[in-house]
């Protein structure tokens, strides 16, 4: 049972802590981490990792611990949202691996991560207890300061400076963040507002405006939770069109972790204008 797991550290700064908290994912036999992301002024990495359910199970909990040895959230500041050390855990099924194999998973990590490690534990998306828990914005909300929601695991407490895990179980997502040339965080958050689904937006895209101060720009940070629907290069379209509305350019898009060959795909079709292109006609593909 293939199995992919991306958690996000609310670690992006020093380049020591996040190589230990790799270590402790590539600790296991069978895991093997695939892909690394940090950012400053998120001051968060995302590592991808996949392997067979039980080696990536292991590595989990194994970040998860050396994650709250080495992050204090009391002294932790960064433009994205959190609530723990080790912030987010979805398991992400490849291969045959079904929806709900992931689920058991990340219950069996929530139930191990409080037991083992004493940090509280939300589940969220497909594995979410209860249906307000089900979108991660809602579970997160308050972040690490003002968290009033009970876990589902532990507490009632969170731990005082790791915070709580949420952990979760989700189909493939891309991860996109749209930089403009700009340090107006209002327009950002504006585009943001435009183009998300919750407020009438693209189907299948969740954003944030966020300020870039090290870059000087301002960036939309978003999650497409379906790239089937909303893929990539319609989403960088729309958000160049509102920017360009307002006198402001891109200056630099980027993927957070690793994206499906077929999003790209879809988007070199829509560049070169080729309505009849499909994942046939790429000979890798037909090997």
């Amino acid at each position: 049972m293939l199995v992919e797991c991306v958690p996000n550290f609310s670690e992006g700064r020093d380049p020591a802590r996040v190589a230990a908290l790799e270590a402790a994912i590539a600790s296991v036999s069978g895991a093997k981490v695939l892909h690394r992301t940090s950012d400053a002024d998120h001051h968060r990495s995302v590592i991808t990792f996949a392997g067979e359910a039980e080696a990536v199970l292991e590595s989990a909990v194994r970040a998860t611990a050396r994650a709250a040895e080495l992050i204090d959230l009391n002294h932790h500041r960064g433009v994205h949202p959190r609530l723990g050390a080790l912030d987010v855990l979805p398991f992400v099924p490849l291969g045959e691996t079904t929806l709900a194999d992931c689920v058991a998973l990340a219950h069996r990590a929530g139930e191990r991560i409080w037991r083992e490690l004493h940090i509280p534990v939300y589940f969220y998306e497909a594995a979410a207890l209860h249906t307000d828990r089900q979108l991660l914005e809602k579970v997160r909300q308050g972040e690490f300061e003002n968290q009033s929601k009970l876990p589902d695991l532990g507490g009632p407490k969170l731990h005082p400076t790791a915070g709580a895990v949420i952990v979760g179980a989700r189909p493939i997502l891309i991860a996109y963040n749209i930089n403009l040339a700009t340090q107006d965080l209002q327009l950002a958050k504006k585009i943001a507002r435009l183009i998300r689904t919750s407020s009438g937006g693209l189907p299948c895209v969740k954003a944030l405006g966020l300020p870039l101060e090290s870059r000087g720009q301002v960036q939309v940070s978003m999650n497409l939770t379906d790239f089937n629907v909303t893929p990539p290069h319609v989403v960088f379209a729309e958000v160049t069109r509102l920017a360009a509305e307002a006198g402001v350019t891109v200056a630099a898009s980027e993927l957070i972790g690793l994206i499906p060959r077929k999003a790209v795909e879809l988007g070199f079709a829509n560049a070169l204008k080729l309505p009849d292109f499909s994942s046939a006609r790429i000979i890798e593909n037909n090997l």
